[in-house]
This record gives C-alpha cells, structure tokens and sequence, in this order.
C-alpha cells in the first residue's frame, strides 16, 4: 500500500503540508516561510539544489518525506545531508520513517558519498530513539550551530564594506 519514490514537483502541495506539520510538532509553526512555487524552483529547475523521497500510500497520497542534498566536507569529501524526514502522525511507528531513512542511505550511497548526515533536536525523544534503534550514529555535541537570515547576510555586508571603507581612511 506503501511505495517509496523520487518526488515529484506534483507532489510538493502535499510535501509543504508535511513540513507545515513537523514545523508545528518541533513549537515553530509560524516559522515556515517556504511555498510550494520557491520549492518547485529550487528542487526541480534547471540547478536543482535538494532531492527528495516520497512515501506514496495508495489510498491517502503522500504521508512521508525525505528531504536530502548534498555537502562537502573539506576533510572527507561529499557528504548526504538529510535536511528533513517527516512521516504524518497518524502514520507513524508502522515502518514509514525507516523505509525513507533506508532509501535516503541508499541515495548517498549510489552517489559515492563518503557519509551521511542530519540534526535532531535533543528534546525530540521519538526521533532520537529511532536514530539510534536502527543505526547507532554518533551523536555531537561539540558543534555549534551556526546560521544568518539573508537579512543578517545583507547587514553583515553593510558593516563589513563600511568597516572596509574606515580602515582605507
């Protein structure tokens, strides 16, 4: 009843939903800015920059989904990077999650990565469960996250070309 797939720009009505509903279950619903349309350019236009995988059931359309790009490690080469695996909750604990983790390894793996790699919030008990139930990853803690909004990206410009400027004076 279940068919594990490549996406489709078809499906991407029914992937944003999921992403919607992981965003609410992670406590950060209203921080989903992505559309359907900006996900159609950037996965399936001419430079795609993510790759997906979609749990297809029979009766109910897309219930899960795997979101992965690729990374380069300096030290190791080409990387997977899982960015998100969502299973609906009504869904959830009959398999879905481990079918799209497996068909996710098996991408990095045809593809000649060097390793594979996610986040999963340390509060997230479920999903750290499933982690480590079914493939034992070394979990992190010495990396700190690190990230700019394309509005932080902007004024850090701004400062640098000023900062640049004074020092030319």
């Amino acid at each position: 009843m279940i068919t594990i797939r490549p996406g489709k720009s078809a499906d991407l009505p029914q992937v944003l939903n999921l992403i919607q509903e992981l965003a609410i279950y992670e406590k950060a619903g209203d921080q989903v800015e992505n559309t359907v349309a900006r996900m159609e350019a950037d996965g399936f236009g001419a430079q795609p920059v993510y790759g997906l995988f979609v749990a297809d059931h029979a009766e109910q359309g897309i219930i899960g989904t795997a979101i992965y790009y690729y990374r380069y490690s300096t030290w190791k080469g080409k990387w997977l990077y899982l960015e998100d695996i969502v299973v609906t909750e009504t869904q959830r604990g009959q398999g879905v999650g481990k079918q799209l983790f497996d068909q996710t390894i098996k991408q990095g793996l045809d593809n000649h990565c060097t390793g594979m790699m996610w986040q999963v919030l340390d509060w997230n008990a479920p999903a750290i469960g499933f982690y480590e139930k079914y493939y034992q990853p070394r979990m992190e803690s010495e990396w700190l996250n690190c990230k700019l909004s394309a509005e932080q990206m902007q004024d850090a410009l701004k400062v640098s070309t000023q900062t640049s400027t004074e020092d030319n004076t």
